[in-house]
């Protein structure tokens, strides 16, 4: 989100497994809980978030449960990212 901030960053977010929950819309956190659809709408206004497809199905979440502008993905589309990067983050 931080690096979304910044001038002249393009962040792009690749969501696979459990993480791709975190794309889910409508998500309200108690108090003190963090909110990843906050987090991830700085990123969707200067950059990309996207699921793998694969686990998005697996985890029974269709298109339109995912925050809007969220890409479903695939292996391609992140080696297209990879391959683009300037410097690649894992967690």
């Amino acid at each position: 989100m931080n690096l979304a901030k910044r001038d002249g960053t393009y962040v792009r977010v690749f969501l696979m497994g459990d993480g791709v929950q975190c794309a889910v819309k409508g998500q309200d956190t108690p108090r003190g809980f963090y909110n990843i659809e906050r987090m991830l709408l700085p990123i969707l206004r200067n950059g990309e978030v996207a699921t793998w497809g694969s686990c998005q199905k697996a985890r029974g979440l269709g298109q339109v449960s995912l925050i809007e502008n969220v890409q479903h993905g695939s292996m391609e589309l992140l080696t297209d990212w990879a391959i683009a990067a300037d410097k690649v983050i894992v967690y």
